[in-house]
């Protein structure tokens, strides 16, 4: 994706929206992945139960197609999210704070970066094992991280 950062860019810029689903952080290979700086950690939540707060409650990720609850956190298998955003630029904004039994709260398992009239979104959340699992709380926040970039009228 490197190749095509300056395109990427472009399209977020101009109201697209941009969703990584998480990314090892030697997969960048010197490039950048956003807008803003941020670097990829080994940080990840093994607890598929581990207590979800939500940090930005009006953001519409949590609340548009679908209202985000903390129901939307049941059921999910194996963990919650894996390689987190880290040291993030300051137009970055946290969404979700997470941790395993016994460790520090982490909150980069979603961040999402207004860019121009688009979005750019990094998730860490394994949405790769939650969806073939028909968990229907990653179905409606993934939709939500899909939507970000629509108006309510559509």
């Amino acid at each position: 994706m490197i190749k095509y950062y300056d395109k990427l860019m472009t399209y977020v810029k101009n109201g697209g929206n941009y969703i990584v689903q998480y990314s090892q952080a030697n997969n960048l290979r010197g490039g950048k992945m956003g807008p803003y700086n941020f670097v990829v950690s080994g940080k990840r939540i093994t607890d598929e139960n581990a207590a979800v707060t939500f940090l930005k409650p009006d953001h519409a990720v949590l609340n548009f197609p679908n209202k985000i609850t903390q129901d939307d956190f049941k059921g999910w298998i194996q963990e919650r999210s894996i390689y987190h955003a880290d040291r993030l630029d300051s137009n970055f904004q946290t969404i979700l704070r997470m941790n395993d039994p016994g460790e520090s709260p982490d909150d980069g398992a979603l961040v999402i970066a207004k860019y121009g009239k688009g979005y750019f979104t990094y998730t860490g959340l394994v949405f790769f094992r939650e969806l073939p699992a028909g968990v229907p709380g990653a179905y409606r926040l993934l939709a939500n991280i899909i939507a970000l970039n629509r108006k309510k009228e559509f």
